[in-house]
């Protein structure tokens, strides 16, 4: 069992794998960055001034007038979070499309060498007699 195991992460499509979760989760940052940063101050500026990320209802407990998300939850008071959900799924959003992209161009130059491959000529390879040719030969050479 351990051999088969051994096998098993010895594979590529594993080591693929780890991969791709290891710069997934890295990328992650990077869109959490690009929406907390970017993204969210915008919308909140054509939304006047509405910050999403603490935009919450309290649903029970009391917590202070114009206190944070995180400042509420400390508090204990259960709140329902929607400026956080919101977020998440514009955090969903902005990846599923950059994985589409990705996929996209790596899609692209699949078949941008797939063409060059078809358009190539083959190689000719150097014609040898055929088996007319080869018995007008032997024929030659036996009437001498």
């Amino acid at each position: 069992m351990l051999q088969e195991f051994k096998d098993f992460i010895a594979k590529g499509n594993v080591m693929d794998m780890a991969v791709g979760i290891i710069i997934g989760a890295a990328f992650t940052a990077i869109v959490k960055s690009l929406v907390g940063d970017l993204i969210n101050p915008i919308i909140g500026l054509f939304m006047g001034g509405i910050d999403f990320t603490n935009s919450y209802l309290v649903l029970s407990g009391s917590v202070p007038e114009g206190a944070s998300l995180e400042a509420a939850r400390e508090a204990g008071a259960a709140v329902f979070a929607h400026g956080a959900f919101i977020m998440a799924i514009i955090n969903f959003l902005i990846i599923a499309f950059v994985v589409f992209m990705l996929v996209r161009y790596v899609n692209q130059v699949k078949e941008a060498a797939a063409r060059e491959e078809e358009a190539a000529p083959a190689e000719e390879t150097p014609a040898g007699p055929t088996e007319i040719e080869v018995l007008l030969e032997i024929r030659d050479s036996l009437k001498r």
